[in-house]
């Protein structure tokens, strides 16, 4: 049987990539991180996106294994940032957003990775993209391949990390979760993901919900206009 660890926030991109995962693997399982967030917003609403997702298909929920979430809040207090602590949403001096928590797709890989370890599962997939409008560094490939082969020699075993999102536009991810499972994955994506960085679900829109005024929602509403306009 194939299997893999599906890094999982709740998230539009980690709903889209569960989404991926159950139309390829036998078994899927997941992994979420609690590092501090100012709110827990996207946390609450991970077991809501596994159940709508498995109630889908058939296939998919036969597929859908165990979850785990993962306390790494010390981290999170050392690595500082907007999303961790009170602080403005803007660029930096070293022409980041404040939104950048230093190392924190590193330190998720090397956990996910322990806990595939545990699990029997050599394939992790993650939803980083180089197309996202903050230039994250460890969003890269480059920096994932890297990731990838010093998880591979410090566990003595094959490690891939995919990343199905990696070169897609926020359009086109949307456009790939209406090819992976239509109009139901992508309400149920609209509905019940989260992505906002202020954690706002009281205000609903035609991508879902949020503030649309963080970058995370500008991002999102843009996506959705975009993918709703293509041909």
């Amino acid at each position: 049987m194939t299997a893999a660890l599906v890094l999982f926030s709740a998230g539009q991109d980690s709903a889209t990539c569960l989404a991926w995962a159950l139309d390829r693997y036998d078994r899927v399982e997941t992994i979420g991180f609690f590092y501090g967030q100012r709110h827990a917003v996207e946390l609450g609403q991970r077991a809501i996106v596994r159940e709508a997702m498995a109630a889908l298909k058939p296939a998919w929920a036969a597929r859908l294994g165990e979850d785990i979430l993962v306390d790494i809040s010390g981290y999170g207090a050392l690595a500082e940032s907007a999303l961790t602590a009170d602080r403005a949403i803007e660029m930096a001096e070293s022409g980041l957003p404040t939104t950048f928590v230093p190392g924190r797709n590193l330190v998720f890989l090397t956990v996910a990775a322990a806990q595939g370890y545990r699990r029997g599962v050599d394939t992790l997939v993650a939803g980083m993209c180089e197309t996202d409008f903050s230039g994250y560094p460890d969003c890269r490939r480059d920096t994932i391949d890297a990731q990838e082969r010093a998880l591979a020699l410090g566990l003595e075993r094959p490690i891939k990390v995919e990343t199905p999102l990696m070169h897609l536009t926020k359009g086109a991810t949307w456009g790939l979760a209406h090819d992976l499972g239509g109009d139901a994955l992508v309400d149920l994506i609209v509905e019940h993901s989260h992505t906002c960085y202020e954690g706002d679900r009281t205000h609903r829109h035609v991508w879902g919900y949020g503030c649309a005024t963080c970058p995370a929602c500008d991002l999102r509403a843009k996506g959705w206009e975009a993918w709703v306009a293509s041909p």
